[in-house]
Order: C-alpha cells, then sequence, then structure tokens
C-alpha cells in the first residue's frame, strides 16, 4: 500500500493498513534504541529509554501487531493492553497509557475517518498526561502533544499529506526540547523519550510514503546530537535517595488509579507512571525501596512481573569505557561494595511464599527474606528469572559496551542459566557470553568478581573466559546446614533423615561437587564450636602453596559468621577475605543459621 492507494474523497484507515503502519513504526524505534539510549540525559541518565521503548514495542510486535485483527478498533485495543503489560521504563509506561486512551477513543470502529483518529489521538495525548504525577514539557509529552495538534487540520483527501504535517509539527516540538529542559540543553542533546516518538511517526510516514513495513535504509550513524552527548560525557548520579526504577503490573477489576497513585505518592516516590484501563495497570516509579512500592501496590489488586533496574549500576554502565560487561545472578553472594566498584550487574531471581511473588536481592531484601522464613508457615520457592528479565538487562548493557559475560550458577541445581541462553539466542548471540560456574552464592561471586576485575583492567572476551575456565575447578564451596527442617519440609530430604539426625545431634556438611551440585560430604557431632570445627573441617581440604580469596556467607547468624571468618583466617594464607549474609539461593534450602564458605586461589 502507498499514498496514492490511501487517497480517497472520504478516505478510512482501516485495520490491516493500520496494523502495518505500526509495524513499521515499532521497527524503526528498534533498529534506533541504542542512539536513544545515548541521549538519555533526563529524568535521570541511566542510559536505558531507547531499550525500554524497545522492549515496550516488541511486546507489541509479537502480541497485537503479529496477528491479524476484525478491525481497527479491535486492533488498538489490543496494541494499548500489549504496550501496558510489556511497558518498560517512563517512556515505555507512558506511550502505553497514549495507546490506551487511544484504543478507548477509537471504540469498536472496523474503520476511523481521519477526524476520527485525530478526536482519538488527542484523547491518548491527554492520556498520556494524565498517567503522569508530575508531566513536564520538554519530554515526549510535548511531542505527543504536537502530533495530536498536527492531526486536527482536515486531510482534504490525501492521508500522506495529512500526516506528514503532523509529522512536521512533532519534529519542530522535539527540536525545541532542549530550551525547555535545562538539563537537555546542557547536554547538546534532544529528549530520549520525544525522539523515540517521533522515531515511531517517520517509520509510519515511511510506510505511507512507500509501503516499506521494514525499517530498511535506517541510518545507523549518529546525528550531531547524539555525538555531542558522547562527547560531553557528564552522567550525573542518579537520586540516591530513589535509584530503584521499578515496576509492576496490576491485574483486577475496577482498579483504583487515583487511591493507588496517592498510596504511591506517600513513598515520597518520583517519576511516577501509572499508566492502563480499570483491569490492567502498569505501575512505573523511582524508589529508595522496590519492596515497598511492591506491597503498597497489591493492596489494589494482584501484582505480576515486578522488576526493578539500580539506576545508580546503569549510570556506571553508561559512563564506563571498559568494553566487556560483567553481570552475574543474584544467587551469587559478594559485599555491596565490590558489586559497586566493579559494576558488576545482577539479575535477580524470584522468590515465592505462597502467593507472594518477590525480586531476590531486590523486591524483598536478604534479611527481610530470613524473617519471613522464619515466621511465615509457607515454605519459600525460588524460581529461575524468565528469559524476559535477562534480555531486558543483556540488551542494556550490549547497547553501552562492545560485549557481555554472564557468570551464572551451576546448571546442575537451577535452570537459571538456561534462562539467560534463551535470552541470548534471542537477542546477540555473537556478542553475549554464558559461563556456567558449576557452582553458587560465594562461588559464584568469586567467579564474578574475577571477570569483573579483568574487565575493568582492559582485558577481552577470550581472555576472560579462558581465566574464568581456570578457575572454576579451583573454586570450592562447602555448606553447614544447622538446620534441616528447611530442607525436610520441601522435599529436599527425606523426612526420616531429620529424626536421625537429631538424635545422632549431627550438623550435616555439603560441598559442590565437580558436577555443580551440592552433596553431603560428613557432619559435625554436638553443638559446641561448630564455627571453629567447621574451619577446621575445611581447613584440612584445602591445597597448601597459593594463597586464596575467601567468601564467607551467613543465613542469619551474623555472630557465627564472624567465628568461622576469624577461624580460617587463622588457618589459611588469604589474600582477600569477605564476610556477607547469603541469600536466598542457599538459605531457602539450608535454612536460618547456615554457614557457607568459599575458596579460590588468589594468584
Amino acid at each position: 500500500m502507498n499514498a496514492a492507494s490511501l487517497s480517497f474523497p472520504r478516505p478510512l484507515i482501516r485495520g490491516p493498513a493500520l496494523r502495518r503502519a505500526l509495524i513499521a513504526g515499532a521497527r524503526r524505534v528498534i533498529a534506533q534504541r541504542e542512539a536513544l539510549n545515548k541521549i538519555n540525559v533526563f529524568p535521570v541518565p541511566d542510559g536505558d529509554t531507547g531499550s525500554n521503548l524497545a522492549f515496550t514495542l516488541g511486546g507489541v510486535l509479537a502480541g497485537a501487531l503479529s496477528r491479524r485483527s476484525q478491525g481497527a478498533g479491535e486492533l488498538l485495543r489490543r496494541v494499548g493492553e500489549d504496550a501496558v503489560d510489556g511497558a518498560r521504563g517512563n517512556s515505555g509506561a507512558i506511550l502505553a497509557q497514549f495507546f490506551t486512551g487511544v484504543a478507548e477513543a477509537a471504540g469498536t470502529a472496523r474503520a476511523l475517518e481521519p477526524t476520527k483518529l485525530a478526536e482519538a489521538v488527542r484523547a491518548g495525548a491527554h492520556s498520556a498526561r494524565q498517567a503522569l504525577s508530575e508531566p513536564r514539557e520538554g519530554t515526549i509529552l510535548s511531542v505527543i502533544s504536537a502530533f495530536a495538534e498536527g492531526l486536527e487540520h482536515r486531510p482534504d483527501g490525501d492521508l500522506g499529506a495529512w500526516f506528514r504535517q503532523a509529522l512536521e509539527r512533532s519534529r519542530k516540538a522535539l527540536a525545541a526540547t532542549p530550551t525547555q529542559l535545562a538539563v537537555l540543553a546542557k547536554a547538546g542533546v534532544v529528549d530520549a523519550g520525544a525522539q523515540g516518538f517521533v522515531d515511531l511517526l517517520e517509520g509510519i510516514h515511511e510506510f505511507i510514503a512507500s509501503g516499506a513495513v521494514d525499517a530498511a535504509g535506517v541510518a545507523d550513524d549518529l546525528t550531531g546530537d547524539l555525538e555531542a552527548a558522547e562527547a560531553h560525557g557528564e552522567m550525573a548520579d542518579a537520586d540516591p535517595e530513589h535509584r530503584w526504577c521499578s515496576e509492576c503490573l496490576l491485574i483486577g477489576e475496577g482498579l483504583d488509579r487515583a487511591g493507588l497513585r496517592a498510596a504511591v505518592g506517600e513513598l515520597g516516590s518520583s517519576c511516577v507512571v501509572i499508566a492502563g484501563s480499570h483491569s490492567r495497570l502498569r505501575l512505573h516509579a523511582h524508589v529508595a525501596d522496590p519492596g515497598k512500592l511492591f506491597e503498597v501496590a497489591a493492596r489494589f489488586g494482584r501484582v505480576e512481573g515486578p522488576k526493578a533496574d539500580d539506576m545508580h549500576a546503569q549510570a556506571r554502565a553508561a559512563a564506563g569505557a571498559a568494553a566487556v560487561a560483567v553481570i552475574t545472578d543474584s544467587a551469587a553472594d559478594l559485599p555491596d561494595e565490590l558489586m559497586t566498584r566493579f559494576n558488576i550487574h545482577m539479575v535477580p531471581v524470584r522468590v515465592n511464599f505462597g502467593d507472594e511473588d518477590y525480586l531476590d536481592k531486590v523486591g524483598l531484601s536478604t534479611r527481610e527474606f530470613y524473617r519471613k522464613l522464619r515466621t511465615e508457615l509457607v515454605l519459600p520457592k525460588t524460581s529461575q528469572p524468565a528469559p524476559g528479565d535477562f534480555r531486558r538487562q543483556f540488551e542494556f548493557l550490549l547497547s553501552h559496551h562492545r560485549e557481555m559475560v554472564y557468570v551464572g550458577i551451576s546448571r546442575a541445581v537451577s535452570g537459571t542459566l538456561q534462562s539467560a541462553e534463551t535470552a541470548v539466542q534471542r537477542g546477540h548471540p555473537d556478542r553475549s557470553h554464558v559461563f556456567d560456574s558449576g557452582n553458587a552464592s560465594g562461588g559464584e561471586g568469586l567467579l564474578a568478581l574475577r571477570a569483573a576485575e579483568m574487565a575493568a583492567d582492559g582485558a577481552g572476551v577470550a581472555a576472560i573466559l579462558a581465566e574464568l575456565a581456570r578457575l572454576k575447578p579451583l573454586t570450592m564451596t562447602w555448606a553447614l546446614a544447622r538446620d534441616i527442617s528447611h530442607a525436610v519440609r520441601g522435599g529436599r530430604i527425606p523426612a526420616w533423615a531429620k529424626p536421625l539426625v537429631e538424635w545422632l545431634g549431627l550438623t550435616p556438611m555439603a560441598a559442590v561437587k565437580p558436577t555443580g551440585k551440592l552433596g553431603v560430604v560428613g557432619g559435625l557431632f554436638g553443638k559446641s564450636r561448630q564455627p571453629e570445627r567447621f574451619a577446621a573441617y575445611v581447613a584440612k581440604r584445602v591445597p597448601r602453596g597459593p594463597r586464596y580469596r575467601l567468601v564467607v556467607g551467613h543465613c542469619d547468624a551474623p555472630e557465627d559468621g564472624e567465628r568461622l571468618l576469624a577461624a580460617l583466617r587463622g588457618r589459611l594464607d588469604l589474600a582477600d577475605s569477605w564476610l556477607v549474609e547469603t541469600g536466598s539461593a542457599i538459605g531457602a534450602h539450608a535454612g536460618p543459621g547456615a554457614l557457607v564458605v568459599s575458596l579460590q586461589p588468589a594468584d
């Protein structure tokens, strides 16, 4: 279909043409995602606007736009729903609300006259503005409003000319964004979300003009304002009071948007966007504690798909010069200071207490996990992150680094590694590398730390992977399970073993085997001086010669962790040693009081 075929005395926009036009627009934005990331400085310079818009529109492409619809109204309804379900980031949530508002105004019409579509777009612009607690000019909102105003002029039978004049209004609004926001003027860029919306319109315009759905010919070269964004190199820190960019989907009937907005406001959140309809809402906010945000949201509906991105880590990635990014999962245990210093990114696993779903170490802190573990009647379960969780973070990292290495929990004990591999195959397999640590907890953490140290020193992927392969069989992990009731309740240890172990006064010890599985290797009789005796057991099995790096983990037993660390420092030649609170990957299985030791040669 071309511009001539769209010209009628009374032109109508029908479902098939609208669908193909939206496909062209979405693909244009996705093709430009890295360029959009580079100019992202507002509301925070976390460099992910392009990735967020790409994920939002990618969900629409895979859903509503992947199949035919009965009419334009039905298509727009499905586009709005898929956009809300898959919305990512501030701009993604605003765009989702725009589509939802357009769909509600369009209704069930099988075809739309231009005047009706103009009304729907105006309603969408109003709806997008209503989604924000503090709407700002100079953002995507300004460009959406300009587009709506441009469509108010009658088309005179030529849809191509009608759309083109609205596009021109949008381009002018985009060019004006630096005059409206000082942070854009200082950086010498236009607003990234606004640019993304213009990219969407550009793709639609190309379709109208030529019928080309594939975003072929989209220039990958950076324009002048993108080069300026790279050159200025000023990435201000994200707000320390609101470091977590958090989102979730709320499902229910008659969802109280006003009540939700008020409750979220009481948390002192910033960048609040609430987009969707009475039955599906996408909540986006920047908060200090994602867990509290999700708890508030659960009072209004069923929370699905919670996610939280650390904007401090994103800002470091965007400003960093390393060619290789390193990422792990929350089964790895390292001190926060090391994760920050070496910019190690993390994908959280999921933790469930009954119907309550949490993001490990993000939506549910390790301390809160153990509190619930001691008090809840429901046994916690851990589950691997979905491939989409990996893909979102992988896409972001690859927009700022040439390559990426994921150091994951042992394939033998979790499907997490497989999820990561699925995400890689759907993304950039030539630039993404998955390494099976064959370990967990501190052992996995030590391997991720070594990879990050090498990346910071400028090492390439081949050298990093070779070093990880060398260290993998030399990285050792032991665990002391002082309360096996959780393992028995979860079916990991037969019920008959519990009374026998208690009668014998035995505390089981386990080790990570060469297969990557954790297996029982012995036990300690009696309860006295267990940390010191556990240290003696480990020290006897550590090869002499090299100096070691040591991570001691405790499951809500800090005093025993300190005693274990002190005993090992007295028995081993250590280059570095750290104490951490072990996360749910071990805690859900070993229970409170468990102790973990991980060692790796430091040479």
